[in-house]
């Protein structure tokens, strides 16, 4: 499944590739969240996580010619603690929301 290998690469990225330290995350059936601190330029990471996952998932659906992820994405630099929890609670509760 898909969902499970894209799991299965942001932990990899976190515990065996030292990108990030990884906080929280969640994949929906449609996008991810991540609360992470990089370890290198977050144009870079964003860019080859989402490069290698987007290759890896259309093999998996015998895709090709067509992009898997959007092309935008939303970065935030927390600036501090509370902000940090504000946004760790909505990652959480991301599925919680979507009826999971």
């Amino acid at each position: 499944m898909i969902a499970d290998m894209v799991v299965e690469v942001i932990h990899n990225c976190a515990d065996v590739l030292g990108r990030y330290t990884l906080h929280v995350f969640v994949v929906m059936p449609n996008h991810v969240h991540a609360l992470v601190s990089p370890n290198m330029p977050l144009p870079q990471l964003t860019k080859t996580l989402k490069g290698f996952t987007a290759k890896r998932a259309n093999q998996m659906l015998a895709r090709t010619g067509n992009p898997f992820w959007q092309e935008e994405s939303y970065d935030h630099l927390v600036r501090d603690r509370a902000e940090w929890e504000r946004i760790k609670f909505y990652i959480e509760q991301n599925p919680v929301r979507a009826g999971w």
